[in-house]
């Protein structure tokens, strides 16, 4: 199995789930996010998509924010690297 590069996998995660946010995908990964990385996160990607159905400006502040917050909790819980990859990669298929 191929080592994952946390940093990487919050970037790539963060661009994806920032994108998710306004599509129809939405619904299915604020559904995961929350499962999976839990309600906090889940709040936190509705005010995304809030912030950027207003203004899509905000993209890339968004995405920004979301690197960080998602490279503080790899950092923190380095378990969940490879279900943040997963859900990454199965939100990215789901997106148009």
């Amino acid at each position: 199995m191929k080592a994952l590069n946390a940093r990487r996998v919050a970037w790539e995660g963060a661009r994806v789930v920032v994108e998710a946010s306004t599509a129809e995908a939405y619904w299915w990964v604020n559904d995961m996010i929350g499962r999976y990385l839990g309600v906090m996160y889940q709040l936190k990607l509705a005010e995304t998509r809030l912030r950027l159905l207003e203004d899509d400006e905000f993209t890339v502040a968004e995405t920004g924010a979301w690197r960080a917050r998602l490279d503080d909790l790899l950092a923190e819980r380095p378990d969940l690297t490879p279900v943040v990859a997963d859900l990454t990669k199965e939100t990215s298929a789901r997106l148009p």
